[in-house]
């Protein structure tokens, strides 16, 4: 008896750690997979290609075009085809607030989850709903993509929403905290599609 309880004790200080390894890995392995498979559904949900659409309107109310915001793995592909907006070049951003109401003032700030300054040639800088300038031929049509690096949809989707905001003048980029853009002269609810 005593010579089989010690060979028994022998095997498993032997083998004991060997199974341990064994285990270890497979924890790990279990941990790793369950990483792969959220990026791929995280992949998988941008790669659907979430949308959502502003229908952006004058300040009298009149239709003047659509935004859509496309998700992507990479942050927010933006699309717009506009119409009736006075010749040259035009501020647009993303507004922290969903609603558009004459003069816009009701859309609030910049979207800006994370605080930062205004613009792309800020230091400190940019905010999520910072979008490159429009310029607007003569017959007051524009169509245009941009994408957002940092922009998720989920962003645009809080309790109050977002909205597409488009100024009477150019983003300077830096000044804070709105790109000295002036009067907001369209606005639209960012709508997620279903």
């Amino acid at each position: 008896m005593k010579t089989r309880a010690l060979l028994t004790a022998a095997v498993l200080c032997i083998a004991g750690p060997a199974f341990a390894q064994g285990k270890a890995p497979a924890a790990k392995e279990k941990t790793a997979a369950k990483k792969e498979e959220k990026a791929a559904e995280k992949t998988a949900a941008a790669a659907a290609g979430a949308t959502a659409k502003a229908e952006l309107k004058d300040q009298k109310g009149q239709p003047v075009g659509e935004v859509t915001l496309t998700e992507t793995p990479h942050g927010v592909l933006i699309k717009g085809t506009l119409s009736n907006i006075p010749e040259g070049e035009h501020a647009i951003h993303i507004h922290e607030a969903g609603k558009c109401e004459a003069p816009f003032q009701t859309a609030g700030g910049h979207l800006n989850p994370n605080k930062k300054k205004h613009g792309v040639l800020a230091a400190e800088g940019k905010h999520e709903g910072d979008l490159p300038n429009l310029h607007v031929g003569a017959d007051g049509k524009v169509q245009f993509d941009a994408f957002a690096h940092d922009l998720k949809l989920k962003d645009v989707q809080d309790q109050d929403g977002a909205a597409v905001v488009v100024h009477a003048g150019v983003d300077d980029y830096k000044s804070d905290p709105a790109g000295n853009a002036g009067d907001r002269i369209a606005c639209g609810v960012v709508q997620v599609q279903k």
